[in-house]
């Protein structure tokens, strides 16, 4: 809410689209700006969808397509980086999963940590978007919808909506203020540097990896918020760009996007201890623990996380619902197989990452999903549109995650060559499925 508005946000988004006079440059510059607000889905899809939309709309790319970029390069990018609002929700879950399993010594971070190498999903997801950004090419409604834009100009759906104006004046710059770059990064970066000084300083052991799985990660996640914050109102106040009363009501706009996402937090953490009281984990165990093939397992978490985020909307939601659940049976189907050591650990670590992968893959499909709306309100889009345009885009992506990642490599194969094999068959299926838009109608560089 600070960096929002004393400027620093806008001051980003100015640096990163000084270069875009091209639709191709403008998508490339939505989608680093993605990658660049990565600590917050919702901060990522109310900022870059806010700040983008005027950008795009003169350089003719439909609104489509910006709610496509926004919702793809929000909660897929703020479930696998290491310093987001996400991290502590999921170590949480899975720490509290892991008090259930006495024979189990690892530790929740280092869990999280090794399952984001069998995160297919999230990755694809960012790297099909700027796949599609470069070749130029759209198949499907997404392609009518670039090329309406192009020919006629009509950037915006026959039916559109905006976001509310609340919403968008809690983010809004303070008029009259200089957008720096710096107000963010600066911020951002104490953030990440005070995480890893509390992970150091918490952890025990000689090795960066001991040193981490051994570290109290919420207390560094506590320590690293305060400092960021501190360091927010440091910088604003010594610039005289807001006074202390605008600050407060700054922190606290901003600290009322996370309300929504709380009360999620705490119905999940209700429905994991009704899980727990009906001992819904130890019926899975005792109904599959045996049955179920070790290399399946992770192949069908990620089928059921996805249908239970696209039902329910809420990508935390399956996270809090299913990871209670998944890491006991993981961990039982192990032993039942013999493979409970070091050697196969790596299930366990695919189902914990296939938790997270297909909640946000159900997520990104569901039309009523918070993020999902949140892209399209913030890109101007009409909501229908959006879902209707990024589906196609979504199910590709998680079948070549599914058929190419997960899959293949529960029974063995490398986690790194399922990444390239699901990057080389998303371009293969592109050029093969994708037709190039029309770009000659696209605005010149003097336009803007």
């Amino acid at each position: 809410g600070i960096i929002s508005r004393n400027g620093g946000m806008r001051g980003i988004v100015e640096l990163i689209i000084r270069g875009a006079n091209t639709p191709k440059r403008g998508q490339v510059s939505v989608w680093t700006l993605g990658l660049l607000i990565f600590f917050d889905d919702y901060s990522n899809t109310l900022v870059v969808g806010n700040t983008s939309r005027s950008v795009t709309d003169r350089l003719k790319i439909s609104r489509e397509k910006l709610a496509y970029i926004v919702d793809s390069t929000a909660a897929p990018v703020a479930t696998v980086a290491l310093v987001t609002t996400w991290i502590g929700y999921q170590v949480g879950l899975i720490g509290d999963a892991m008090t259930r399993i006495p024979d189990l010594d690892l530790s929740p971070y280092g869990v999280f940590l090794n399952s984001i190498l069998y995160s297919f999903y999230p990755f694809l997801a960012i790297f099909f978007v700027i796949l599609v950004i470069t070749t130029g090419r759209d198949f499907g409604p997404m392609l009518k919808a670039e090329r309406r834009a192009r020919e006629t100009g009509q950037v915006v759906p026959d039916s559109s909506s905006t976001l509310g104006a609340d919403d968008e004046a809690a983010l809004a710059m303070k008029e009259g203020l200089p957008p720096r770059a710096m107000n963010a990064i600066i911020p951002v970066i104490a953030m990440t540097l005070a995480i890893m000084g509390g992970l150091y300083v918490t952890g025990e052991g000689e090795t960066v990896s001991d040193i981490v799985g051994s570290a109290n990660s919420y207390q560094a996640l506590m320590w690293a918020s305060i400092i960021s914050v501190l360091v927010a109102v440091v910088m604003t106040l010594s610039q005289r760009l807001l006074s202390l009363d605008e600050v407060v009501d700054a922190w606290v706009s901003g600290a009322r996007f996370t309300f929504l996402a709380m009360i999620i937090l705490v119905l999940s953490w209700a429905m994991a201890e009704i899980s727990s009281e009906l001992h819904t984990a130890d019926f899975l165990i005792a109904s599959l623990g045996d049955r179920l093939p070790m290399g399946v397992l992770p192949t069908l978490v990620f089928v059921l996380a996805a249908f239970t985020a696209f039902s329910t909307g809420s990508s935390w939601g399956a996270m809090g619902i299913l990871l209670p659940l998944v890491l006991p049976l993981s961990w039982a189907v192990l032993g039942a197989h013999g493979g409970a050591d070091q050697e196969y650990l790596y299930i366990l670590y695919a189902s914990v990452s296939c938790v997270l992968a297909g909640a946000v893959w159900g997520d990104h499909c569901s039309p009523i999903s918070d993020t999902t709306v949140m892209s399209s309100l913030s890109a101007g889009c009409d909501h229908i549109e959006h879902v209707r345009t990024q589906m196609p885009y979504a199910l590709l992506v998680g079948f070549t995650s599914i058929v190419l990642g997960t899959l293949p490599v529960s029974f063995g194969m490398p986690w790194w060559l399922g990444f390239f094999l699901g990057a080389g068959f998303l371009a293969v299926a592109l050029r093969r499925m994708g037709q190039e838009v029309d770009t000659a109608s696209g605005v010149q560089p003097a336009e803007l």
